[in-house]
Order: C-alpha cells, then structure tokens, then sequence
C-alpha cells in the first residue's frame, strides 16, 4: 500500500486530519483535480462511442475507456483509496466505491473479450457507461467534498497518482493517456 504519510491502521480522527496537511499548496496536480480530469475525458469518450456508427470505430472507442478506467481503479485504489480512509471518519463511501469499481471490471473484462458486431456489446458498454456516470456522482458530490474538508496533502497524493498514472500507461501500451478526438 502506498500512501502520503506513515499511517497506523487505527489512528484518531484529530491525527489522521492533521498528518498529512503540510503541503497543499506545493508543486504539483491535485489528486482530486486529477482524478475528475480522468472521469472528464472518459465522459468524452463514452459520448464518442453513443456517436459512432462504424463497428471498427467503436472498437477503437471502447478499448480506450476499458483502458483508462483500468489505469483509473487501479491508482484510485492503489493510492487514493487506502490515504483517503486515513482522513475520513467514513469508511462506507470508501468501501462502496471499491465494490463499484469491482463491477465496473467485470464489465470491462467482458467488451475486451467481444467484437462490436457481437450481441449485447452496445448494450454492456452503455451498461458500463451507466455505472461510470453513478460512480463519478458519488465520488464528485459526496467523497471527494468530504476529503477536501480534511488535511490530506492533495498534491503530494496527486503527484503519486501521475506518476502510478504513467507508469501503468507505459506498461498496458497507452502511452501518457488516451488522446481524444
């Protein structure tokens, strides 16, 4: 597990809030800055493939967010998952996006295996739109509001999520991030 500061698994309210606030105005994107910028760009794709009518197109379209969603779980729940559950007296809207993130990887797992012109993979790949856009509601009305109320240092997470971010964008082939057109 790797996090922003040495943690102990059950630390106070007051000494999880105040372990990590040093530096949240240091060099570097903010982890919750980051992470709607990746839901932005997958909210573009997806509206791409509700566009595109040409099965190789959408084959294209659909590797690229089965793609950015894995890079995106990961990091989330490599690095922001266990940091943020140092800072929030709630561990339920922590634990309810790992099993969101769970379904969604079932369902990306299933259009990798498929082809366009197969049955349902319209259908699955709305599906997982679906969940992607509950998801993001979720982390963006109510998770990310209630860590940015603590004293988690935003940027040093942040700068451990680019760099996680590109390292696993080198390792699945997708270079520095999914370009979208």
């Amino acid at each position: 597990m790797v996090t922003a500061t040495p943690s102990t698994s059950k630390k106070s309210a007051g000494a999880r809030k105040t372990a990590a606030g040093k530096s949240r105005t240091g060099r570097g994107p903010d982890a919750v800055a980051l992470l709607e910028a990746d839901h932005r760009a997958v909210e573009k794709l997806f509206a791409q493939f509700e566009k595109a009518r040409d099965t190789d197109r959408k084959k294209v379209l659909a590797e690229k967010i089965c793609l950015e969603l894995k890079i995106h779980t990961q990091i989330e729940e490599e690095i922001f998952y266990p940091t943020s559950r140092e800072f929030l007296d709630d561990e339920d809207i922590v634990d309810e996006a790992v099993v969101e993130h769970a379904a969604a990887k079932e369902l990306i797992a299933e259009i990798e295996t498929m082809q366009p012109d197969e049955e349902l993979y319209d259908a699955k790949v709305t599906v997982l739109q679906e969940q992607i856009q509950h998801h993001v509601e979720e982390e963006e009305s109510e998770y990310f509001p209630k860590l940015q109320k603590t004293d988690m240092d935003m940027k040093a997470v942040g700068v451990m999520l680019k760099a996680r971010k590109g390292e696993l964008m080198s390792q699945m082939g997708g270079g520095q991030g999914v370009a979208v057109q």
